[in-house]
């Protein structure tokens, strides 16, 4: 850290000014994530461009979401060199949240298909 003197008008005594230096990390990191991140939107709008139908649609299209968000979070937003502590923080509620969404979809079918017995609907 650098230090420089600075006079404080109100006592007369010198107090020594810190600056501080940020953590810098090599530009090549941001170009390969941002290669990355053109590659898996690319791959994205091939599925929309060979029509691809159905689960493999959707499961490759979340997969490549996922995937480019994964990216920002960990290098854009500093996150990869963060304390785990943190990183637990911010990453295990909305996977909790997939899980409680993956549990009301599995129950979805059971609820649908007792409604359909038992009150007759087609």
């Amino acid at each position: 850290m650098a230090h420089a003197a600075h006079i404080d008008d109100e006592h007369g005594a010198e107090q020594p000014i810190v600056h501080a230096q940020g953590q810098q990390h090599p530009i090549k990191l941001y170009l390969v994530v941002w290669g990355w991140l053109f590659v898996l939107s690319a791959c994205s709008y091939l599925v929309d461009y060979f029509a691809l139908q159905g689960l493999l649609r959707w499961g490759l299209i979340l997969l490549f979401m996922m995937l480019k968000a994964g990216l920002i979070v960990a290098v854009f937003m500093h996150m990869k060199w963060e304390r785990l502590a943190l990183v637990y923080a911010i990453i295990l509620p909305p996977v909790a949240l997939l899980v409680f969404v993956a549990i009301m979809v599995s129950e979805s079918g059971y609820t649908l298909l007792t409604r359909m017995l038992f009150l007759g609907g087609s």
